[in-house]
């Protein structure tokens, strides 16, 4: 096992002889919805529904993405490189449309420790790339438009596997870029793993170029299933490949059923649980709050148009079930209307005996819609100025009730933080009402 004081930055490391995963948190354009089982020992039985707009990977995907990338670093025994967050930003208004934040920025490393071996990437970079991933020896598995979302449908491809050759007494490093079928772009049939943003900017950001591409097909990331996993300790063993890098995280979105525990490893550092605990102290009135999230822009709207064409979408399984037993998802949980907001904002600030309300948005905030419907209530509502998405999630962790998105992965982040510790969560048009449910004989309930 290797050794590193992550509290030391001039602390040399040992490399680990089990191995690292290293990948870039990075999505595509093109989009699986959803996906059906009709089969489950048939992999290849799959109803698929595709959209094509553009996904650049929020926040919340890549947190999905993180959870699903440590626990397969845990299944394979290899330490995770911990990736800087991708911050997506409008190119009319900066020089750069992403931002990498380091991890620990906004999250602790100790208690991942405590699941499973994880290093700094400025870390790895530093100290243990120059001696088991040099320059010359770099190669990229690629990740197709499928592969992290499937994580049990599988389909033929004819993949160009490219040989590994030695480098003196070891065998060149393989970064693997896990893709189904080689990605487009200048590198011919290759990974082409830093064509596109962000894909070229998170791998130029820590100065790193790929030498070889290598397609794992017909692999995948379900590492629950048994003989998937094996296959994988087959294929790429620490010795010859002591780094798996891929183009895109190790992991399907939203994150695994199986995954969902590892929130509990998930921890904003103090710094930022601070600026949460200021901005509750003297922007909102004492007493206990209602946090809401309401996704609202133009290109969620877009998504929602989907939402009669699958079962599920994005992050609604944390709502209607990984299997749909809960009931399909319906327009009002993606796109709820101001009277279903301010439905459920009320009941839920009763509950509480709330004395002001908190809102996160991408968009439209409702300050003075909701504003009106709560005054008889005596009940403020707020919102971060200027925006910070991230500390919109903190304080929407600390809230007394969180009332989010069905379909959404940010909210899915705040359910699962508050999951962790206890503290209660519901949704916006969900459960659904029975008299208007569009299946007779579902059970759903009323109440939140």
């Amino acid at each position: 096992m290797g050794r590193c004081e992550h509290s030391r930055p001039d602390e040399e490391c040992s490399p680990d002889e089990n191995g690292y995963i290293l990948y870039c948190p990075c999505m595509g354009k093109h989009y699986l919805l959803s996906y059906q089982h009709w089969e489950y020992e048939n992999i290849g039985s799959c109803v698929l529904y595709f959209c094509t707009f553009k996904l650049t990977g929020r926040f919340g995907n890549q947190a999905d993405h993180f959870l699903g990338s440590l626990a397969f670093a845990k299944a394979l025994n290899r330490t995770l490189v911990l990736p800087h967050w991708i911050v997506h930003r409008s190119p009319k208004h900066h020089e750069s449309p992403s931002v990498m934040v380091p991890f620990d920025d906004w999250f602790q490393v100790a208690p991942l420790q405590g699941y499973h071996r994880v290093i700094l990437m400025a870390e790895f970079m530093r100290s243990i790339a120059p001696v088991i991933w040099p320059p010359g020896e770099r190669a990229g598995l690629s990740q197709s438009l499928f592969t992290d979302l499937l994580t049990e449908c599988m389909f033929p491809v004819t993949p160009g596997l490219l040989e590994k050759k030695k480098v003196g007494l070891t065998f060149s490093v393989t970064i693997t870029v896990l893709c189904y079928m080689a990605r487009k772009g200048p590198d011919g049939d290759g990974c082409n793993a830093k064509d596109g943003n962000p894909f070229g900017p998170f791998w130029d950001h820590i100065n790193v170029n790929f030498d070889r591409s290598e397609i794992f097909q017909p692999l995948h990331y379900d590492i629950h299933r048994q003989d998937n996993l094996e296959k994988w300790k087959e294929k790429y063993p620490p010795k010859e490949w002591p780094v798996l890098a891929f183009v895109g995280a190790p992991a399907s979105f939203p994150v695994q059923e199986e995954n969902i525990h590892l929130q509990k490893y998930f921890k904003w550092t103090e710094e930022m649980v601070q600026k949460g605990s200021d901005f509750k102290r003297t922007h909102l009135p004492r007493g206990a709050y209602v946090g809401i999230h309401l996704r609202n822009g133009i290109d969620w709207e877009r998504a929602c148009s989907y939402v009669d064409k699958s079962q599920t979408l994005f992050s609604s399984p944390q709502c209607v079930g990984y299997r749909n037993d809960k009931g399909p998802t319906t327009q009002e949980m993606c796109l709820p209307p101001l009277s279903t907001i301010v439905k459920h904002v009320k009941r839920a600030v009763k509950q509480v005996n709330a004395q002001s309300v908190f809102v996160a948005s991408d968009n439209n905030h409702y300050i003075p819609e909701l504003s009106k419907a709560l005054e008889k209530m005596q009940v403020s509502v707020h919102k971060l100025d200027p925006p910070d998405p991230q500390l919109d999630l903190v304080i929407l962790g600390l809230s007394n009730h969180f009332i989010g998105n069905c379909v959404s992965s940010f909210s899915a982040f705040v359910k699962r933080d508050r999951d962790a510790i206890g503290f209660p969560s519901s949704f916006f048009g969900f459960p659904v009402p029975r008299h208007s449910s569009a299946k007779e004989g579902n059970n759903f309930h009323d109440e939140l």
